[in-house]
């Protein structure tokens, strides 16, 4: 089984204009609401890949219910601690032109939450994988993924770990499975400018080195490269089509590759990765099954 933890679930509510007037009243030409962040993303694509999941996070307020509910209405299990007090975030995507966000601050998370969702991991076995993606909330210890992956360092689960700087930093030593930086968020946790595939190789190595099993960096128009378990390394170009959305293309990579190594099979994982995260990029929403396998053909 694979579980996912999204620490500040949302409700994004995207809506399309013609034109933005700040400090007049502006007119929606359409509009969507999705349920979401980073793990959950993961759990959706995942489903659309044909592997189960169990989405787990925190949820508090209308809002919570409704994400919950949302979810599972998409057939994807759920076990979220619920919070007493406040409401899960609304982010308001404005595309008009220009892409304008504004993201809501979430629910604060106490101790008593904190100690819930632990309980909650205890149910995972041998075998599993655990998926722990985004920034950690202020109202949340910042070692939060260590002590994570330190309450499961006794069971053999494979650990994915898609967060920047410190945070990724920090939980190398519990040798995790699949971490994913970007090109540039790899050169911001060494300090220095990433201009060539080689330095970027260079450095992505170093994570390998501190610990890291395999090492997906996302280069943007310039595809992918993969430092996988075996020693190998594997490079991706991107696929063909018009980028319409920028959220979840990331989680949709992370998504594929987990499908994809299911048999050990890293240069499909890395593949298969790629093109879910186009056919989010290329989609309104997250990658449906249909798009991802027509765009991994351009890959072959």
């Amino acid at each position: 089984m694979v579980y996912t933890v999204t620490f500040n679930p949302a409700i994004d509510y995207v809506v399309h204009a013609d034109e933005m007037t700040v400090g007049s009243v502006n007119r929606a030409k359409s509009e969507k609401i999705y349920f979401g962040g980073k793990g959950i993303n993961v759990s959706i694509v995942l489903k659309e890949l044909g592997i189960p999941s169990k989405a787990l996070g925190f949820v508090a307020g209308f809002t919570g219910a409704a994400i919950e509910q949302g979810i599972a209405e998409k057939g994807i299990e759920t076990d979220f601690v619920h919070l007493d007090n406040g409401f899960s975030r609304i982010n308001v995507k404005i595309k008009s032109g220009s892409e304008t966000e504004l993201n809501g601050q979430g629910p604060a998370i106490d101790n008593r939450a904190l100690d819930e969702l632990f309980q909650k991991l205890d149910n995972l076995s041998d075998g599993d994988t655990i998926v722990l993606a985004g920034s950690i909330p202020d109202s949340m210890p910042s070692d939060s993924y260590e002590k994570i992956l330190e309450h499961l360092s006794g069971k053999k689960i494979r650990t994915v770990v898609d967060a920047t700087k410190n945070l990724l930093m920090n939980v190398l030593k519990y040798k995790p499975f699949l971490i994913k930086p970007n090109n540039h968020e790899l050169g911001e946790m060494f300090g220095v400018e990433l201009k060539t595939n080689e330095e970027i190789e260079e450095y992505a190595r170093r994570l390998k080195d501190m610990g890291a099993r395999n090492v997906l960096v996302s280069m943007a128009g310039d595809g992918a490269l993969l430092l996988d378990e075996n020693g190998a390394t594997h490079t991706c170009g991107v696929c063909k089509g018009t980028v319409k959305n920028s959220v979840g293309a990331g989680d949709s990579m992370v998504a594929g590759f987990i499908a994809g190594s299911e048999k050990g099979d890293y240069e499909y994982a890395l593949k298969l990765g790629t093109a879910a995260g186009g056919a989010t990029a290329f989609s309104d929403g997250l990658a449906q099954r249909e798009e991802i396998f027509r765009l991994l053909g351009q890959l072959q």
